[in-house]
């Protein structure tokens, strides 16, 4: 059972480099960080969910939307120290234990992430942190991290290079002799699905998904029901390829 307080934190700005200003792009009208929030709220196990973004100006409609969603709170620190970010809000929140989550994934699965979570609880006292990343046989977009409070707070003590405060995680799956970690992997290898968004074309796949389903709000087999239909939307994104340090 479940006796820590846990809060997912969704790290999202309007500065990304490949597509700018991606988390406010609309899908089925709704921006794209409605999707991720309220998915994230049918996650089972979790508590709260903050929005953790930047102190920078250029957040503004990113800022003014979290404010005005009822599923979520808003929090604003470092802009390219993400790791720090995740420890002041996680302070902030009081959390005992951290769901991490990107705003740049609209296909979030709440079952998927739900059972990540329940993995972490399940696997206590003698786990650190858990995720479906680790051997990747999710679609990519579906990435959900679940970490002990005292491991986050040894990564930020211990974690000095540039990618390992940027991605916040790297420091502890990196490290396996330092921390307990576990993967959670799906019944079938379905990893090569890219339903992440970085680029223009990510975006255009998933706005096809989504259209094509004709609702907000569906589980991620439905989605590999259309590319099974449709097998030339995959190809929309093939040639994309994901940055380094993505686990």
């Amino acid at each position: 059972m479940n006796s820590l307080h846990t809060v997912a934190i969704i790290q999202a700005r309007m500065g990304s480099t490949r597509l700018p200003g991606k988390v406010m792009e609309p899908i089925l009208g709704i921006p794209m960080i409605g999707h991720v929030v309220e998915r994230t709220a049918h996650i089972g196990g979790v508590d709260a969910v903050v929005v953790a973004t930047s102190n920078s100006e250029r957040e503004r409609p990113l800022v003014e939307y979290v404010q005005a969603h009822r599923q979520a709170r808003l929090f604003r620190g470092p802009e390219q120290d993400v790791l720090a970010r995740y420890v002041q809000a996680a302070h902030a929140f009081g959390a005992q234990a951290v769901v991490r989550i990107t705003g740049d994934c609209p296909l979030l699965s709440p079952r998927v992430s739900s059972r990540v979570v329940h993995t972490f609880f399940d696997s206590q006292p003698r786990c650190d942190y858990v995720t479906n990343t680790l051997t990747r046989t999710y679609p990519r977009g579906l990435d959900t991290a679940v970490m002990s409070l005292q491991a986050l707070l040894r990564a930020h003590r211990e974690a000095n290079s540039g990618p390992q405060r940027e991605h916040v995680t790297p420091y502890i799956w990196s490290n396996p002799r330092k921390f307990r970690l576990v993967n959670v992997a799906a019944n079938a290898d379905r990893h090569h699905h890219r339903w992440t968004v970085d680029t223009a074309e990510d975006l255009r796949l998933v706005r096809a998904i989504f259209e094509t389903v004709g609702e907000p709000f569906f589980e991620y087999e439905q989605a590999l029901d259309v590319l099974e239909e449709h097998p030339e939307l995959a190809q929309i994104n093939a040639e994309i390829s994901q940055k380094r340090l993505g686990r």
